[in-house]
């Protein structure tokens, strides 16, 4: 075995440790079901293609907000700046009150009736193109809608278990 390979299934402690190492930008990634709002912290945000427009995101499957964006179709990406730390900790946790959690923090509808912050650096509306399973996750592919650049700032990034400014 060579140095630093992991024996048969794998060790989770490592790995989290091993991708930690890889620094990602933080958005949220809001919804909207039956006048509800869903929001979650999300770092596995990426653009796929340019041809058609298309961008994916990962949903644990266990999470409310998974089957809530699964239901309506449509949701939406705002890259958080450093200024908005305090929302990526506020939406990265469990179980919070669904009612009026977005009231702390300036936001607007999009043209998808979907919640975009005032303060994101970018926005990025989408239509649900695809799910793909992914283990524990779903792989969750959206049609591009609409974008926007709604505020300026300094990046909000994620590296080693530890929120940093770009």
């Amino acid at each position: 075995m060579h140095h630093g390979s992991i024996e048969r299934h794998g060790d989770r402690q490592t790995y989290r440790k091993v991708v930690g190492r890889f620094a990602t930008g933080v958005t949220v990634v809001t919804t909207r079901v039956a006048d509800v709002d869903y929001a979650m912290t999300v770092n596995s945000f990426t653009s796929v293609s340019l041809e058609p427009l298309l961008v994916l995101f990962c949903a644990e499957k266990v999470a409310r907000f998974h089957d809530a964006v699964l239901e309506a179709g449509v949701w939406a990406v705002s890259v958080l700046p450093a200024s908005l730390e305090d929302a990526s900790r506020f939406f990265a946790h469990r179980g919070r009150p669904l009612n009026g959690q977005l009231a702390r923090w300036g936001h607007h509808r999009g043209e998808s009736g979907v919640a975009l912050f005032d303060g994101a650096l970018a926005t990025v509306e989408c239509r649900t193109d695809a799910v793909h399973p992914g283990g524990d996750h779903s792989i969750i592919v959206g049609a591009v809608t609409a974008l926007g650049m709604p505020g300026e700032g300094t990046a909000l990034t994620y590296h080693e278990g530890r929120y940093k400014e770009l």
